[in-house]
């Protein structure tokens, strides 16, 4: 086992990008594919099922957030620490972090458990449909440990430059659930048919394998997990830090879901059948959406060592790089899906109610994809930089402030669709917004850091220049 080196502080920037990110979009595609034929599975079983899925969405993509969080504190403080060429500091967080997660999540999990009836019924699903959501979402809440520390386990990875071990094991935690998935959402032999249990029951298993296979590579391959027991004021240092990062990186992403929530609340009224549609589209829109969630999850740990030795321009054409290839990808991203708008949808259900809203939402909201790959990048480098404020504003001002007030207006005015119009609105005008903040932060905070480095590097300068010229000296001796 080799200490983790700062290796994204050298080397043409474009190289690494691609090089990160590649492995990354295969592991989210699986991941994202996973959910895909979760949807798709549960759409043989039946509407109800999958409008049951729909409601859970929203709370899932919560707990999800708060895994992302600390995945992001943890990400931005190892990576740092790594840039400062500091390993049993980055050994510390990274272990640190994995006891955080776990003892966050069994709280939100309890708490989750004990408030399934009042939260779904607040959300808008009808009295009839809670024993079935309740049943699929205590199985869901029970596997959300597992989740959450594998996550956060993989952001410490990917803080070294290394994505592609757990690229590997998200393919492989998605394969093992697809196979899982049928089997007991069907029945197989003495196995009974779980169906919606199933689906989360499937998910639960693979995520528990997983865990076990991240923390064992943790250890055993990247030397970034110590068993030694931390005293008190290490492990409130390391959670401080983490922590500083993670809970505005959580908020940030809870915020998306929460506003998810208000939306799938208005479209409830227009039937479950509007409610499943939608869950249909934002299944179709994260999947199209993975290689933007890659390169968020590479951006933070390229700017966290970059921002450690002052690289303000290696950082800066980073986001300009990832700015013109979002534009462009977005582009075309938004042409493919209005060309597949009246097929895909029909691979989840047969009811045109369902596929109406789907396809509607299609032909709406991806124009404004590339900017909200921009809004996920610059959120992602915010972070890096350990200043996660400006990501809150960034996200609060994008789905609070414009989103749902625009879609309460859309929904007055053009209904449906006008509920997506404003999505995209949200998405065109904090992309532009986010793109030009971060930039005037890599260059401030950069600034700051080379002004204080002088007072860490001086010393050992000096202690160079006088050993050379003592063996200048005595060689001429």
């Amino acid at each position: 086992m080799k200490p983790a080196q700062a290796r994204l502080t050298q080397g043409p920037v474009g190289q690494h990008l691609v090089d990160m990110t590649v492995p990354v979009i295969y592991g989210i595609t699986m991941m994202m594919l996973q959910s895909f034929a979760d949807a798709w599975f549960i759409g043989q079983v039946g509407d109800r099922e999958l409008a049951a899925l729909s409601f859970g969405f929203p709370v899932l993509m919560v707990v999800t957030s708060v895994a992302i969080g600390l995945g992001a504190g943890t990400s931005s403080v190892v990576a740092r620490a790594i840039g400062a060429h500091d390993h049993e500091r980055a050994k510390r967080l990274a272990t640190d972090s994995l006891l955080l997660s776990f003892g966050v999540t069994a709280v939100i999990c309890a708490i989750g458990i004990l408030t399934i009836d009042p939260l779904f019924t607040l959300l808008g699903a009808p009295a009839d449909m809670l024993p079935l959501i309740g049943s699929y979402m205590r199985i869901l809440y029970i596997g959300v440990p597992f989740v959450v520390v594998g996550m956060v386990g993989m952001s410490s990875m990917r803080a070294t430059g290394d994505t592609r071990l757990p690229s590997k094991l998200m393919v492989i935690a998605a394969v093992l659930n697809v196979v899982l998935d049928p089997i007991l959402i069907f029945g197989l032999g003495p196995i009974p048919r779980m169906e919606l249990d199933g689906a989360a029951m499937a998910g639960l298993l693979a995520r528990a394998i997983i865990f076990v296979g991240t923390v064992f590579f943790m250890h055993q391959r990247l030397d970034m997990l110590t068993f030694r027991l931390p005293k008190f004021p290490q492990l409130k240092s390391s959670w401080k830090d983490i922590l500083h990062v993670g809970v505005p990186a959580a908020a940030t992403n809870a915020i998306i879901p929460i506003a998810l929530g208000v939306i799938t609340a208005m479209l409830a009224k227009y039937g479950t059948d509007a409610v499943a549609g939608f869950g249909v589209a934002t299944r179709i829109e994260s999947l199209t959406l993975v290689v933007y969630y890659a390169m968020s999850a590479v951006i933070g740990p390229f700017v966290g060592q970059n921002m450690s030795v002052g690289e303000s321009k290696r950082i800066l054409t980073a986001l300009r790089l990832c700015t013109v290839f979002c534009l462009a990808s977005g582009l075309g991203i938004a042409v493919l899906l209005a060309a597949g708008s009246n097929v895909i949808p029909a691979l989840f259900s047969d009811s045109n109610e369902v596929t109406d809203v789907a396809t509607l939402f299609m032909w709406i909201v991806p124009i404004s994809y590339g900017a909200y790959g921009m809004v996920m990048v610059m959120n992602a480098s915010f972070n890096g930089m350990g200043k996660p404020m400006p990501a809150v504003a960034v996200s609060v001002a994008r789905m609070v402030v414009i989103y749902v007030p625009l879609a309460f207006i859309g929904d007055r005015f053009f209904g449906i669709a006008g509920i997506f119009a404003a999505y995209a609105a949200a998405n065109i005008v904090m992309g532009l917004v986010s793109y030009l903040w971060a930039r005037r932060s890599v260059q401030a905070q950069c600034d700051k850091n080379v002004h204080r480095a002088p007072t860490v590097v001086a010393p050992t300068e000096a202690v160079v220049a006088r050993y050379a010229s003592a063996s200048e000296a005595t060689r001429r001796s």
